[in-house]
């Protein structure tokens, strides 16, 4: 039997977590979930426990801290993933988890679809933000996914094992998309419903610091995944300023014969020499990159693909999603 659990981070969550137990319970009864209480100092473990979640704790705070211990914790063959504010659907978990089976796939992303009359459960800020971030991830890897920042999410076992989990705090959802593009593993992704928190919570983003924190992620990603394009651009960079540096100095060289500007001819050498830093650099961190790729790949394939149907009818994917199966075979 298919053992499939839900992992559901939670900080002060108490006015929402018994209603997302509850829904998931009712619209996969053969779910078992686990709520993380990450530090809070209300009622969310209580309420999740009357609700009929297993509860842990994790002491470090933030989501992806929680998620690395989750993921190092839980045995199972199936993971959902979904925030505990109650903003995603629950009742969209047998479709999301019978599209993994059915693939098979390895990692399932749910794009937000915002309800009607959901006025602050994606604000404008945060939606251009998504959009931005999207934007730049596509344009590093080629493949726009659609909606990266989403935490409804469910994988395999051998995605979940093969995941480093780095991240700290919101970013990790960022980390979730690049394993999953860097690897290219086979995923798809489904629109989910997506409302405002339950009256009574507060949210834990904040649009700019959480942006901030994503967008060095992203850069930090990049430099570890795209090094020659990385550490090439810096030096092509380094170079060109060079050149617009040396240039005068040596005219005035074949003019006169004289260096009038010593300083200046010694910072262009050296940003010369920087230049040739940075694309040796670049080169050398590739090699690292494919080695860890494949170290990677190796940890992956050493677990069994989900083949087990859980008996919910196979939905019908909607056209257009991102992390499309023919976009995961082309790449």
């Amino acid at each position: 039997m298919t053992r499939i659990v839900a992992i559901v981070p939670c900080h002060n969550e108490e006015a929402a977590i018994g209603k997302v137990v509850t829904d998931l319970r009712a619209s996969l009864p053969s779910i078992e979930v686990v709520v993380y209480d990450n530090r809070s100092t209300d009622k969310t473990a209580e309420n999740a426990v009357r609700a009929g979640a297993t509860v842990r704790t994790e002491n470090l705070k933030g989501k992806g801290n929680v998620v690395r211990r989750a993921f190092a914790d839980i045995d199972a063959d199936v993971y959902l993933l979904i925030d505990g504010d109650d903003t995603y659907d629950a009742a969209a978990a047998p479709r999301l988890v019978e599209a993994l089976l059915s693939g098979p796939y390895d990692h399932v992303l749910g794009v937000r679809e915002p309800v009607i009359d959901a006025q602050q459960a994606y604000r404008p800020a945060h939606e251009l933000g998504n959009h931005l971030l999207n934007g730049i991830v596509g344009l590093i890897f080629g493949v726009n996914v659609g909606d990266m920042l989403s935490g409804y999410r469910v994988f395999s076992r051998r995605f979940v094992k093969s995941f480093p989990a780095l991240s700290r705090e919101f970013e990790i959802e960022t980390e979730l998309t690049v394993h999953c593009l860097a690897l290219r593993i086979p995923s798809t992704s489904m629109q989910v419903g997506f409302r405002d928190r339950a009256e009574g919570s507060e949210s834990k983003l904040r649009t700019y610091r959480d942006g901030w924190r994503i967008l060095k992620l992203i850069l930090n990603l990049t430099r570890h995944e795209r090094p020659v394009a990385f550490y090439g651009t810096l030096g092509l960079l380094a170079a060109l300023t060079s050149v617009l540096l040396g240039t005068p100095v040596a005219v005035d060289y074949l003019q006169t014969g004289l260096v009038p500007r010593f300083p200046t001819l010694f910072l262009s050498l050296a940003l010369l020499g920087v230049s040739a830093i940075m694309a040796t650099a670049g080169l050398v961190l590739d090699g690292l990159r494919k080695a860890r790729h494949e170290v990677s790949r190796l940890s992956y394939l050493m677990h069994r693909a989900v083949t087990v149907s859980t008996g919910v009818p196979v939905p019908k994917i909607e056209p257009g999603a991102a992390l499309r199966p023919e976009v995961a075979a082309a790449e």
